[in-house]
């Protein structure tokens, strides 16, 4: 049958398409399929997909140890090689602010401890300390003082527990604040109490209760700008394995991108 119109296949059947015109001194082809032979209507093959490869550029590889690799010197630039922005500007933010903060803290440790150590310098005397020492251990108007000398004798076991480091030593600014053993070297200790470390702790100096505050703040900055150390050190090796996790997720995204389901040619 010649000349016969196209038409669409109804909802749920195949699509179909006129017959061509058969050529000259040729009789007519049978399918063997009413429809086709009685109306002229011929099935159209099905489309067959196909995975066929795009023809974009496929993108280049990232490479997950150069990535991580990256991050574990600098903290995001593993995520910015590969094409993960917003994480790394996330990893190299808390770098920078890491680092802000631990330095501040140390400067403030700093600037503390020049505070306290000229406090100390103003109110405690080791000769002080050291004439309270003596006077303890010598005998008064040629008579031994028994109580004073049974107080010191206990006290070579058990009072004088530290030696005091040299002048200007990070231990030295710590010890005069800390033990009950150097308290008569304040510039208003009570000489009158005894000897006694129970004693001296119950009774410290207003000077030397507020000078181990002061001492206190200074340790605090610095634990805390070692707590910062820490988190950006943490932060690079976080950053590190992101940073190899998001390049393998680039290679997988742009591999499946590179294909694609396409019709057969010729169809």
């Amino acid at each position: 049958l010649a000349g016969s119109f196209s038409l669409r296949a109804f909802a749920g059947e195949k699509p179909m398409v006129p017959v061509k015109e058969l050529a000259a001194g040729s009789g007519p082809r049978l399918s063997g399929n009413l429809r086709v032979d009685l109306f002229g209507f011929q099935q159209m093959p099905p489309v067959a997909p196909t995975l066929q490869q795009t023809n974009e550029q496929p993108a280049s590889k990232k490479s997950p140890w150069l990535a991580a690799g990256l991050s574990l010197v600098v903290p995001g630039s593993g995520e910015f090689y590969a094409q993960s922005y917003w994480k790394s500007a996330a990893f190299f933010a808390v770098e920078v602010a890491a680092w802000v903060m631990a330095y501040t803290y140390d400067k403030k440790g700093d600037r503390q401890t020049d505070f306290f150590q000229n406090f100390a310098n103003q109110h405690w005397s080791v000769n002080r300390y050291a004439q309270w020492t003596l006077d303890n251990g010598n005998a008064i108007n040629g008579t031994v003082n028994w109580a004073k000398l049974n107080q010191l004798e206990s006290a070579l076991g058990n009072w004088y527990s530290h030696n005091l480091p040299p002048f200007g030593d990070q231990q030295y600014y710590e010890l005069i604040g800390k033990y009950e053993q150097f308290y008569e070297g304040w510039d208003d200790a009570n000489y009158n109490l005894p000897g006694y470390y129970d004693v001296a702790k119950a009774n410290l100096s207003p000077q030397n209760q507020w000078y181990s505050g002061e001492r206190g703040k200074a340790n605090n900055y610095y634990t805390t700008a070692t707590t910062y150390v820490t988190i950006a050190i943490v932060n690079h090796v976080v950053s590190a394995i992101d940073a190899a996790w998001s390049a393998g997720s680039y290679n997988k995204v742009h591999a499946e991108a590179g294909l694609q389901t396409v019709p057969l040619q010729g169809y």
